[in-house]
């Protein structure tokens, strides 16, 4: 059931959405476990480079891991939505420690890169998804409620202060305590916040076959709108992958490789902050007008890292950085919001894993090519990536944006030949 929340203005802020009842049971374990998706592709990158001397055999690492999540977020989501949370997060979580101390041990062995590469899978494969667990949970509390705004703004807010936090403790781990610390961190994170997570049942949405009643499950990828913003998240996955590769080689050039955490914390902190806006502004615009617009913005200064690489100047960088992260935030917040409108309550948790997963995905790629790039040209070309990737997921964007108009009340959603399944708008 979901609580009944009273506004007396029309844009409820953090701290009511905050007094719902509950909340902090799940959140604070949820943001522990959350930690270590932050933490995870740089750790790989400076763990596998630093054993290696390749950052192109650490991106690839990183991508393998990246890939393996992207495929099988969905999934996930999609047990989840059926059976539970907990029944799908609790071995996810064992599953994920194990291979990423495994991961561990063969890279400091100097094991073959192939060894790598096929821990790497399950190691990707089993990262838990408890962001989009928890934007579920809230929609078990918020349903119908002015609040399920704020709550989707707060918790891209939280996504990007894990990416302020993570990124730095795993560099601050990587470089001043041991080059595995960054990882073994991560692992111990994963299990501890994610078992605390799963013990929280009380907030978790009641899972869609109930043994009462058979539910029909509508998939979100057959909802047109899902797969643009798909597309979307892939361009920002580019951004954050090829950040992450480009800005450890910049501070690595310059002989300060301890400055990688802080450029990107300063990048994660613009979009953390651009993410508090949006969820304090009462907006009037459209969220398909909002999306276009943010993503626009941010294609116009990704465009711009690799000039500012090239002033050899780590404050313009860092400067430029943090306007790229506050163009991201927009562009998180309101695809989010865009899913409430888009996909039936059954399948939403699996729209967020399929939003999770673009972004992973696109983030795999782009440390694969931006570390080619920078292994073999050098000079910041790396920074192009990002460059690329918001450009070509723009004009998906601009092009489709028709589809993310919202389904009216009621739709009928076809289920195959012969079959259709009526789903309400909550």
């Amino acid at each position: 059931m979901a609580s009944t929340v009273t506004s007396t203005s029309s844009r409820p802020g953090y701290g009511q959405l905050l007094r719902t009842r509950g909340a902090w049971t799940f959140l604070l374990p949820g943001f522990a476990a959350r930690q270590p998706f932050a933490m995870l592709t740089i750790s790989l990158v400076l763990l596998v480079q630093h054993t290696t001397g390749s950052y192109g055999a650490a991106g690839a690492v990183a991508a393998v891991t990246g890939v393996s999540m992207a495929l099988f977020a969905p999934y996930s989501g999609r047990l989840a939505d059926r059976h539970g949370q907990r029944a799908v997060l609790v071995p996810g979580v064992v599953l994920h420690s194990l291979a990423g101390l495994s991961l561990t041990a063969l890279a400091l062995a100097d094991a073959p890169l192939w060894t790598l590469f096929a821990a790497a899978v399950p190691t990707g494969a089993s990262v838990p998804q408890i962001g989009p667990m928890v934007r579920a949970r809230w929609g078990v509390k918020l349903q119908g409620t002015p609040l399920m705004t704020t709550a989707t703004a707060f918790e891209s807010v939280t996504d990007e202060l894990t990416f302020v936090l993570g990124p730095l403790l795993a560099t601050a781990l990587c470089t001043a305590v041991d080059p595995a610390a960054g990882l073994v961190t991560e692992a111990a994170l994963t299990l501890a916040g994610g078992l605390l997570f799963a013990a929280q049942r009380g907030t978790q949405p009641a899972p869609v076959l109930d043994g009462h009643a058979r539910v029909e499950h509508v998939s979100a990828l057959r909802v047109p709108g899902v797969r643009v913003l798909i597309v979307a998240f892939l361009g920002i996955g580019f951004v954050f992958g090829g950040m992450q590769v480009s800005l450890a080689a910049y501070s690595e050039s310059i002989g300060e490789p301890g400055l990688n955490g802080v450029l990107y914390g300063v990048f994660a902190a613009g979009n953390m902050l651009s993410g508090l806006a949006c969820g304090a502004i009462a907006w009037r615009a459209a969220p398909q007008r909002r999306l276009v617009v943010a993503y626009t913005a941010l294609a116009l200064t990704a465009a711009g890292l690799w000039p500012a690489h090239s002033a050899a100047s780590a404050m313009v960088l860092g400067g430029l950085g943090m306007l790229v992260g506050m163009c991201v935030a927009p562009a998180l917040v309101t695809g989010y919001t865009l899913v409430d409108g888009l996909v039936p309550a059954a399948a939403r948790t699996e729209a967020f894993t399929w939003l999770t997963g673009a972004v992973a995905l696109g983030q795999a790629a782009a440390v694969t090519v931006a570390g080619q790039l920078e292994d073999r040209l050098g000079d910041g070309t790396g920074f192009l990536v990002p460059t690329a990737g918001t450009a070509l997921a723009l004009t998906v964007l601009v092009a489709r944006r028709a589809r993310l108009t919202p389904r009216p009340p009621n739709r009928t959603v076809a289920r195959g030949i012969g079959h259709r399944a009526q789903v309400a708008v909550d």
